[in-house]
């Protein structure tokens, strides 16, 4: 095999940038969610998560093996960026008149893309994506047709796109020289972003309270159920990831890769969405009953993220997961507690998970 190892080691500033722009999509599919909480809206949320998830994987794989250190590559990267602000500006209304444009703006990053990693200097990562672009490709034209045929046809055309998770059963993805540093940096900076904007939700949600004691408790509650997701996903074992992935032979470490941060990362990131959503709606009137809507996309989307970290975590094999596990279980139960007081729900999740924290870290000493 011809490929060479990635020429970076580190996320560039372009990147962060990239991926700054592409986690407005993780607030407007949170706006979805917190204006029409349904199993619909959640639906909706799900499919468009996963297309968009796809494409951001693959500019993760593209500057891992392609930097974007040309003026050329900067300027498509850029162009990139757009088609992804675009795209995010179409989502609120993705499924109500506006499925066409985010169509035409998916079809846009993914041209952006496959001209990207053209640019290769391995020619075995040439043939790779050229293999894998049919598959790319046919899923924006399903986005597209979906988006201009609309109503029962365009659920069906959309879910169809989704199958494109599937294509590296067909075409594996060991052709593709994985560089475990930038790779797992990557995804830890676009993971603290969206749960940032958790954060943003809380504020956003008690924007309207009096500076008191009251306030002191929302915020405090809010951050610190964002801040015991951090703990979970990171916590120190961003570098455990690292050295695993590492470790793997070539082929083992591009499954992994594609495995543990492209597939199990997608209910991570659905988790983030729905606690920002279910906090927006709950922390705005946080001593009083909420809707069973509410209580469980907040409950749910705890329950969501430890899902997808547990399989992230077995899949690179960085740490025992009962007890994660468990808390994803615990955090379901707590759903009635929501419906009676969203701040006592919220209570409950960072006890919760902050009793999954402590045992964690006293087996660890």
């Amino acid at each position: 095999m011809d490929d060479i190892a990635p020429q970076i080691d580190r996320v560039t500033p372009l990147e962060l940038f990239f991926d700054l722009v592409f986690v407005f999509t993780i607030t407007q599919l949170t706006a979805v969610l917190y204006h029409a909480p349904s199993w619909r809206s959640l639906a909706e949320v799900a499919v468009m998560l996963a297309v968009i998830w796809w494409m951001y994987g693959g500019y993760a794989w593209l500057t891992n093996a392609v930097p974007a250190h040309t003026p050329g590559r900067r300027a498509l990267l850029l162009a990139a960026m757009g088609g992804y602000f675009m795209l995010a500006l179409s989502i609120p209304n993705a499924f109500h008149g506006s499925a066409f444009a985010f169509g035409l703006a998916y079809l846009f990053v993914v041209a952006v893309h496959l001209a990207l990693f053209m640019q290769a200097a391995s020619t075995g990562v040439v043939r790779a994506i050229l293999e894998l672009a049919p598959f790319n490709v046919l899923c924006a034209l399903l986005v597209v047709a979906g988006g201009a045929a609309g109503g029962r046809a365009q659920w069906a055309l959309w879910t169809a796109a989704c199958l494109v998770w599937l294509s590296p059963l067909v075409r594996p993805p060991g052709a593709f020289t994985i560089g475990a540093a930038h790779f797992v940096e990557r995804h830890g900076l676009v993971v603290i972003i969206a749960i940032g904007e958790s954060v943003v939700a809380v504020g956003i949600s008690a924007a309207h309270l009096a500076v008191d004691l009251r306030l002191v408790i929302v915020a405090g509650l809010g951050l610190a159920l964002s801040a015991c997701l951090w703990w979970l996903y990171f916590g120190g074992d961003e570098e455990r990831a690292e050295r695993a992935l590492k470790g793997f032979e070539p082929v083992r470490r591009a499954w992994a890769a594609l495995r543990g941060f492209g597939w199990w990362h997608l209910p991570m990131l659905l988790g983030i969405v729905t606690i920002a959503a279910g906090e927006r709606a709950s922390l705005g009137h946080p001593f009083h009953r909420t809707s069973w809507a509410d209580a469980a996309l907040l409950a749910g989307g705890v329950a969501a993220f430890l899902l997808g970290d547990v399989l992230y975590r077995r899949e690179l094999g960085i740490g025992r997961v009962g007890v994660r596990v468990a808390a994803g279980v615990a955090a379901l139960a707590v759903v009635p507690l929501g419906v009676a007081s969203a701040s006592a729900e919220v209570a409950a999740l960072v006890a919760v998970l902050g009793t999954a924290i402590a045992i964690e870290a006293a087996r660890r000493a």
